[in-house]
């Protein structure tokens, strides 16, 4: 006899420890260990770099944690995510209610293929624009776009490349300055 598990909703993840950190993928609730302090580098060198279009200017960008309601079985905390002032709407007091128009997660050390698979299908079914998978161990970042059939890969860059992202005008970076 085959027992069906109860998909998980938002209400059940609502209720988790807030010291512990966890995502609601497709009704599943997956802990999310600490980061290395690799990992942790990464984020910071990145959320400076987007500060320059955060505040309004562009839009907004947020760091982890901070949920992002997908809908009443995904919840995740993207390592960066950015919403658009065209989208502010999608912002509340408590989380983001839709999908932002661009996430970014380092892929972690303990499940990488988490970020390059599972959350990559999730954000594309929900329909975030960009997404970044930035690999530490490869020191390189790659930039897919949604399209029609789903994600196609924009570049992949690693030290002395410039990136340039559709969904931010006028932002490059030097993935060097990253890593």
């Amino acid at each position: 006899m085959v027992t069906e598990t109860r998909k998980l909703t938002y209400e059940d993840y609502a209720k988790t420890p807030d010291d512990e950190r966890y995502e609601l993928l497709d009704g599943e609730l997956v802990f999310m260990p600490s980061p290395s302090i690799i990992h942790q580098m990464i984020l910071l060198k990145l959320a400076r770099l987007l500060e320059v279009v955060d505040y309004g200017v562009l839009g907004w960008v947020f760091i982890a944690p901070i949920d992002v309601v997908l809908s009443a079985t995904c919840t995740l905390q993207p390592d960066i995510l950015f919403v658009s002032k065209d989208r502010k709407g999608i912002i509340t007091e408590l989380n983001v209610q839709g999908a932002p128009d661009l996430t970014i997660e380092i892929l972690s050390a303990s499940d990488p293929n988490r970020d390059r698979v599972r959350k990559r299908a999730i954000y594309e079914r929900h329909g975030v624009g960009e997404y970044w998978l930035v690999d530490p161990d490869a020191r390189e970042i790659t930039a897919l776009l949604l399209a029609d059939g789903g994600y196609e890969t924009a570049g992949i860059y690693t030290a002395g490349d410039t990136l340039t992202s559709p969904t931010l005008p006028g932002f490059e970076i030097e993935v060097g300055e990253v890593f």
